[in-house]
C-alpha cells in the first residue's frame, strides 16, 4: 500500500502554487513565492506528528535532551570534585534534576515551545498572522494525528491566516495558494483515495466519522 509522505504533500501543494501562479499571471519572483506558499500550506496540516516541517522548525529534541544530560553529569562531577560540603549535595541535586527532567523532554515539548516562540513573536511585532500561526503550532503539538489540523475547522483557521498573511505580503495569489495547497493536503489524505487505509474526521469537533 502505497502512502503519501512529507515530500509528496508538499509537492502537490507547490504545483498548486505553480498552477496559482499561472492564473494569476505572475512574475518570476511572485511565482516563486506562491510555490513556496503552496509548498508549505501542503505540509502544515501534518505539524501535529514528526513530520517535515515541525522538524525543520523546531530543535532535534534527542539533542537537547542529550545536551542536558551531559551538564547535568559535569554539574556532579564539578560538585563532587571542587566545592564544599554544602554546595557539593546542591550541585549534585541540579545534576540530577537535569537528567531526570530531560526524559520529558519530547518532540512535541520541543513543538509547542515553538507555538508559543512565534506566538511572542506576533505580539512583540504586532502581527496578527504571526500571533495566529504560533497558535496553530500550539495547538498542533497537543492534538492527534488526523485530527483538528486535517478538519473543517482547522482549515478555516488557516485561511484567516492565510489571507492576514497575504494582506501582510502585498501580493495577489498568496491566499489562493495558501488555501488550495493546505486542501490539497486534506484530500490527499481522505479514505476514498485507495492508497489510504484510513481517512481524515473532517467534520470535528461534530462527527468523528471518517472520510
Amino acid at each position: 500500500m502505497i502512502k503519501l509522505n512529507g515530500t509528496a504533500h508538499m509537492a502537490i501543494g507547490a504545483t498548486a502554487g505553480l498552477i496559482t501562479s499561472n492564473t494569476f499571471q505572475t512574475d518570476p519572483t511572485t511565482t516563486a513565492i506562491l510555490i513556496g506558499c503552496g509548498g508549505v500550506a501542503g505540509l502544515l496540516p501534518d505539524m501535529d506528528i514528526d513530520g517535515k516541517l515541525s522538524n525543520t522548525i523546531t530543535f532535534s529534541h534527542k539533542l537537547i535532551r542529550t545536551l542536558a544530560q551531559l551538564v547535568g553529569v559535569l554539574a556532579i562531577i564539578y560538585s563532587l570534585i571542587d566545592r564544599d560540603a554544602a554546595e557539593k549535595w546542591y550541585g549534585v541535586a541540579i545534576g540530577l534534576v537535569l537528567i531526570v527532567g530531560s526524559s520529558f523532554i519530547t518532540r512535541r515539548l520541543m513543538l509547542s515551545l515553538s507555538g508559543i516562540g512565534v506566538l511572542a513573536g506576533g505580539l512583540t511585532l504586532s502581527e496578527n498572522w504571526l500571533f495566529l500561526l504560533g497558535v496553530y503550532i500550539l495547538i498542533a503539538s497537543l492534538v492527534p494525528h488526523r485530527s483538528y489540523t486535517h478538519s473543517i475547522v482547522g482549515t478555516a483557521f488557516f485561511v484567516i491566516i492565510a489571507y492576514q498573511f497575504e494582506n501582510f505580503l502585498g501580493i495577489d495569489g498568496v491566499f489562493v495558494s495558501c488555501f488550495i495547497g493546505y486542501a490539497s493536503h486534506l484530500i490527499a489524505d481522505m479514505k476514498l483515495l485507495p492508497v489510504n487505509k484510513r481517512g481524515i474526521k473532517l467534520f470535528l469537533p461534530l462527527s468523528k466519522k471518517e472520510f
